[in-house]
């Protein structure tokens, strides 16, 4: 199994709870805060599946509470680092590409296409312009690194959110190698360590797999493309989806699990 950095092995823990898509939704998500602070124990893990920011308008402020959240349960439960992880989603994905938007060949394009995937209201809640990025975009590379350098202040002076785009996870999984955690989706015929951006991107047909990838019987996901009203999931399902479309109705599904891949609890905001 892949041991680098970017994958974490869940040892020692009661039961793992999974946040799926947040996209910058902070009324939400303050719902599962609350309901988290109350309900969390001490041998508990926690992941938020990719997807934080992005979105919806308050990309900024919804990192910050996630943030106070982690705060809060490493305090209370004096909580190793690796007890709370984060996966990288395709909006953290693009914003971090958007912080070395100087070494692109085609910036004026990344920037059109990220901003139609919805990173333009992450850069307005740190307090830049649509307009003025994509000004930017179009007058040259000692320009756009400025520009990137700025960003990168922004990001210092907010605590934590450097630190949360550097230490970001491709994926996560049990000890007993029975339940693995994506942001998107895996493709079943390559190893873990040979996935590239399938995460973050998705694979085809994933939704569709029907028996377990190598050892894991439950892969959870934080995000699907595809639009479903209803939470649709079987305790006999290998993906559990904790996410659903449409992006309007603001909903962020949770998710309880064992480490064996049994589905302990699902709910979402109130």
């Amino acid at each position: 199994m892949e041991t680098s950095s970017n994958f974490i092995e869940l040892k020692k823990f009661s039961k793992i709870w999974a946040i799926g898509s947040i996209h910058s939704n902070l009324k939400s998500f303050t719902s599962i805060k609350k309901f988290i602070l109350n309900n969390f124990e001490s041998d508990d893990k926690l992941i938020f599946l990719g997807n934080i920011i992005g979105l919806g308008d308050n990309s900024k402020e919804t990192l910050n509470s996630v943030i106070d959240l982690r705060f809060n349960l490493m305090s209370k439960f004096k909580l190793k680092p690796d007890s709370i992880i984060f996966l990288r989603g395709a909006q953290e994905e693009m914003f971090s590409k958007l912080l070395q938007l100087q070494l692109a060949p085609n910036p004026n394009e990344i920037i059109d296409w990220m901003f139609d995937h919805g990173v333009n209201k992450t850069i307005e809640s740190y307090g830049f312009s649509e307009q003025e990025v994509k000004h930017i975009a179009s007058s040259g590379t000692i320009n756009i690194s400025k520009w990137t350098s700025n960003l990168n202040k922004v990001l210092q002076k907010n605590p934590g959110h450097t630190q949360y785009f550097l230490n970001l996870k491709h994926a996560a999984y049990s000890h007993t190698k029975k339940i693995l955690f994506v942001n998107r989706g895996v493709d079943i015929t390559r190893p873990l360590s040979a996935q590239n951006d399938c995460f973050w991107w998705g694979f085809q047909n994933f939704s569709k797999i029907e028996k377990p990838y190598k050892t894991f019987l439950r892969i959870v996901r934080g995000y699907q493309s595809e639009h479903s009203n209803q939470l649709e999931i079987s305790k006999n399902n290998v993906v559990c989806t904790l996410f659903k479309q449409p992006l309007s109705n603001k909903s962020i599904l949770c998710g309880i699990f064992a480490e064996n891949g049994d589905i302990l609890d699902l709910f979402e905001n109130n």
